[in-house]
């Protein structure tokens, strides 16, 4: 049996809608009719009436460095354990990236250590919420008020993922969600950006248009289309929003079926959590997850290592994630990390992410789970 990481997920009408694309008269640009559908969906996911759709989450985040209007000096406190884009569209402009250790249970940022890492060079608090599991956001929230901190929701992987019953991206003051090929609701590359400050909203629809007031202009709000401000190319062209269009409206069977997954993996995993020979992802009760990965933590990165390479030998693949930011050599020259590294390295060195993705069947599980005993030596109940 070959069961490979990932897979692009394909719900079928995927073709249907890219071809009306084609044909219709209105062109291949951004902001036609799915783009509208699109953005129109995530609204309402999200609780938000402010979504802009953009070339990708990478994008999104550059536009909220712009907003920031971001200086060299100034401080963005985030999680060490995270994906570069979060840290580049920081570092581009100069600013310096902070980075804390994590909670070793959900590998969210530590939010007791947020607090003591404020400065009065701090600008921006930026979290993420890995693997679709929602962050401490009563406490986060309540330090960015307190300091009167912009609150940014790195969302890329938590769409239909909610904390205490509330949408993950209606938190902070913006958010940013993928819909990378690796996504669980995908077209290829693109992302989103959600304003939840009304303050921000203009200048941020000025930026994603090239610095130009061309939505104003469209709405009949400038007697002018030009040049207003800095800015660049941040729009997701309408063949993206009609492939994407189509895994927004099956939002409930994505979920469902990944979802199987995850359970399956969960119960059947028991056993070996029992046995103290892994450690399983574990989701607090207050959050709503959305089965974007399923991850295992092994003694330390050798065992990892050897079993990765059991399993690719009997045709199945498995991975890790990403080094922590602050190990790394730009990490070292941009950033700095506030307190102990007490968890990011040594978590991150441990953590295996098995396969998950739309349209794997139980029976692939129970092949991956059967395996994991194997390599153990454990017979299974």
């Amino acid at each position: 049996m070959l069961i490979p990481f990932t897979k692009t997920t394909v719900i079928g009408s995927e073709i249907g809608y890219v071809s009306e694309v084609i044909t219709s008269l209105s062109g291949l640009a951004e902001n036609g009719k799915f783009s509208k559908l699109c953005t129109s969906l995530l609204k309402q996911m999200v609780g938000s009436d402010h979504v802009l759709l953009t070339g990708s989450c990478t994008q999104a985040l550059e536009i909220v460095a712009l907003l920031l209007k971001l200086s060299p000096g100034d401080e963005v406190i985030m999680p060490s354990y995270t994906f570069v884009s979060a840290v580049n569209a920081f570092v581009i402009h100069g600013a310096t990236p902070v980075f804390i250790d994590v909670n070793p249970s959900t590998m969210n940022i530590d939010e007791r250590q947020l607090e003591s890492a404020i400065t009065s060079r701090t600008k921006a608090i930026m979290v993420m919420h890995y693997g679709g599991v929602g962050c401490n956001m009563d406490a986060i929230t309540s330090i960015a008020k307190r300091f009167n901190l912009p609150l940014v929701e790195d969302a890329a992987q938590a769409l239909s993922a909610s904390y205490n019953n509330k949408p993950l991206g209606s938190f902070g003051d913006f958010s940013v969600f993928s819909f990378h090929n690796t996504k669980n609701y995908s077209c290829g590359e693109g992302g989103a950006l959600v304003i939840n400050n009304q303050n921000h909203v203009t200048r941020a629809e000025i930026i994603k248009d090239k610095g130009t007031n061309r939505s104003q202009f469209l709405a009949g709000m400038a007697e002018k289309y030009e040049w207003v401000d800095i800015g660049a190319s941040y729009v997701l062209s309408e063949l993206n929003a009609a492939y994407l269009y189509a895994h927004l409206e099956s939002i409930k069977a994505i979920n469902a079926d990944r979802s199987r997954a995850w359970s399956k993996y969960k119960s059947d995993l028991t056993g070996l959590e029992k046995l103290g020979l892994i450690e399983m992802q574990k989701i607090p009760e207050n959050c709503l997850h959305n089965s974007h990965l399923f991850f295992i933590k092994l003694r330390d990165s050798l065992e990892r290592s050897r079993l990765i390479t059991y399993l690719k030998e009997r045709g199945v693949t498995a991975s890790f994630h990403y080094s922590p930011l602050h190990t790394t050599a730009p990490g070292k020259l941009y950033g700095r990390y506030f307190g102990s590294d007490v968890y990011s390295t040594k978590e991150s060195n441990r953590l295996l992410r098995l396969p998950i993705f739309y349209g794997i069947n139980q029976e692939e599980v129970k092949y991956v789970v059967d395996l994991m005993y194997n390599f153990f030596s454990v017979e299974r109940n």
